[in-house]
C-alpha cells in the first residue's frame, strides 16, 4: 500500500497541532493515517490521535529534515534566535502563543512518555531539538536574539540529540542552563576553541 496520503488526509496532517501533533478528522481519516504509519491512537482516554515521526516529516516536507522551520504565517514556530530574526509585532500575543505551546508540549509529554511523566522531554522533542529547546527557553521568559536586541540563540550540532545554546553574557548563559535543566534537559557549559565563546551543549534527559 502506498504511504502517500490522499488530499483529504494531507489536509488533516497539515492542520495538526504544530507542537503536539494532535490530529482532528473523521474516524475514517484518522484510522487510514494509522494504517499508513503516519499517526497513532493514544492508548489512554480520550484516545486522541497524534502524528508519528513519519507523519511529522510528511507535514514538514521532505524526509530527514525534522528541523525545517515552520511557515511564519498562521502556525506557531519556536524562536531559535538570530541577528536577522525580527521581533514579533505583538509581545502580548506572542506570550499567549508561547504559553499555549508550552502547555501543549507538557500534555504531549504526559501522553507519550511511557510513565506519563511531564518533567522530561518526549520523542517529539528529541526529533525537533532546536525547536524544543527554544520553546523551553522562551516559555520561561528568556528573549531570543533579534535584529534589534541581544538574546539567546539555539543551534543544531553534529552531536546526536544535542543543541548548542549561546547567550549575550555569562549570567544569561547560566540562567538558560537552569531553565533547560528544570525543563528536563542536561546542559553543560563549554568553550569554543577558536573564538573562546562560552556556550551550552544541551541534550534531552531520558530518565
Amino acid at each position: 500500500m502506498s504511504r502517500e496520503p490522499t488530499t483529504a488526509q494531507r489536509r488533516v496532517i497539515d492542520a495538526a497541532d504544530p507542537v503536539t501533533g494532535r490530529l482532528r478528522g473523521t474516524q475514517a481519516q484518522l484510522a487510514a493515517l494509522v494504517r499508513r504509519g503516519l499517526a497513532f491512537r493514544h492508548p489512554r482516554p480520550p484516545h486522541d490521535h497524534f502524528l508519528t515521526p513519519a507523519g511529522q516529516r510528511t507535514r514538514e516536507g521532505s524526509p530527514g529534515t525534522p528541523e525545517r522551520a515552520a511557515p511564519a504565517t498562521g502556525v506557531f514556530a519556536a524562536r531559535a534566535g538570530g541577528a536577522r530574526e525580527a521581533a514579533p509585532p505583538s509581545a502580548a500575543a506572542r506570550l499567549r502563543e508561547v504559553r499555549g505551546a508550552w502547555q501543549g508540549l507538557l500534555e504531549l509529554r504526559r501522553m507519550t512518555n511511557p510513565d506519563g511523566s511531564a518533567d522530561r522531554p518526549c520523542g517529539w522533542e528529541r526529533g525537533h531539538l532546536v525547536r524544543a529547546a527554544a520553546l523551553a527557553l522562551e516559555a520561561a521568559g528568556h528573549h531570543p536574539e533579534t535584529e534589534s536586541a541581544p538574546g539567546y540563540r539555539v543551534r543544531p550540532t553534529p552531536q546526536p540529540e544535542a543543541v548548542a545554546v549561546y547567550a549575550p553574557d555569562a549570567s544569561a548563559l547560566s540562567a538558560c542552563a537552569k531553565t533547560l535543566e528544570r525543563a528536563g534537559w542536561q546542559p553543560g557549559e563549554y568553550t569554543e576553541p577558536r573564538t573562546r565563546a562560552r556556550y551550552l551543549l544541551a541534550s534531552p534527559r531520558r530518565a
